[in-house]
This record gives structure tokens, C-alpha cells and sequence, in this order.
């Protein structure tokens, strides 16, 4: 990651107040999946589902345009 969580959290909270059972979602940076061989570069694409999930609480899923 480029940024830790700590440093994360600290700038979001200097924006906005956090909130307990607020979450961070965050993701993999730009260019990740470059550095993998080009036979194993999987890109999302249109009709994939994306899901996360919070053990006890429930799941946020959808499906890409």
C-alpha cells in the first residue's frame, strides 16, 4: 500500500468524524497488477460481481456495468 492504515485514518479523521462501525475500503493502488506476468493480469470487466463482506454484519455486493 502506499499509505498505511494509521495514516489512512488519521487524514480521513481530519476531514470528517469517524464513527464506530465505520469502514475502510482500501483496495489495491494503480498499477498493482502490472507487475504480475501479462498470462496473469486480470482486469474486471463488465458483468463481474465485486463483493465485501463484514463478518456478523452482512455483504455489499454488485455487478459492473
Amino acid at each position: 500500500m502506499i499509505f498505511s492504515v494509521a495514516k489512512i485514518i488519521a487524514y480521513a479523521s481530519s476531514i470528517f468524524t469517524l464513527k464506530p462501525g465505520d469502514v475502510f475500503s482500501t483496495g489495491t493502488p494503480e498499477g498493482v497488477i502490472l507487475g504480475k506476468p501479462e498470462t496473469e493480469q486480470v482486469w474486471l470487466k463488465a458483468g463481474d460481481e465485486v463483493a465485501c463482506s463484514v463478518e456478523k454484519l452482512g455483504e455489499l455486493k454488485f455487478q459492473l456495468a
